[in-house]
């Protein structure tokens, strides 16, 4: 089981949250970026750098994405990409996109990218708010406790709330890979 990161589409407060994650559970994880960037010294954390060119990241996200894997991002169709790897991807404002809602979203996508080709200014996506931030740091250690547990590993420390436990039914998160780790 690892930890994706599509660092390009990923606000930087994101990052920290990560990376404590990481290191709390244990998770192998890795930024995948065109820009070249810092990553904290950890055993845990790892930066892997792609050549410029659209969509290079996320191809390399879903090639590299396996069964029970995070791939965190807010690109709908990489979500959708990793979705069917069975990978999990929750975004960075605490939403998990799954099976039974990437349809739609992707459908939204399309028809807001169908008004800005046709002139219809729909402006972008809002600033993080806290609550945002909040809702993200509640989902890494609940999807890697959720996938530990039904996998076998053990977590450490990690306070994990009952409401927590409730946002995420386990029926959402993909039986283990073969190669989980």
């Amino acid at each position: 089981m690892k930890i994706w990161v599509d660092a390009d589409a990923c606000p930087v407060v994101i990052w920290d949250i990560v990376f404590q994650s990481a290191a709390r559970t244990e998770t192998e994880t890795t930024l995948i970026t065109n820009p070249s960037l810092t990553v904290p010294r950890s055993r845990f954390v790892k930066r892997l750098p792609v050549p410029a060119g659209f969509d290079v990241a996320d191809k390399e996200i879903a090639k590299r994405g396996q069964a029970g894997d995070l791939a965190i991002t807010s690109d709908i169709p990489l979500a959708a990409e990793v979705i069917e790897n069975d990978a999990v991807p929750p975004n960075p404002r605490g939403e998990l996109h799954t099976k039974e809602n990437i349809g739609a979203r992707l459908n939204r996508r399309d028809f807001i990218d169908t008004m800005r080709a046709g002139g219809v200014i729909t402006g972008g996506p809002q600033a993080m708010s806290q609550r945002d931030r909040q809702a993200f740091a509640n989902q890494p250690d609940t999807l890697l406790a959720s996938r530990q547990a039904l996998c076998g590993f053990t977590v450490n420390a990690i306070d994990q709330s009952p409401a927590d436990s409730a946002r995420i039914a386990p029926a959402s998160i993909p039986a283990c890979h073969p190669n989980s780790s």
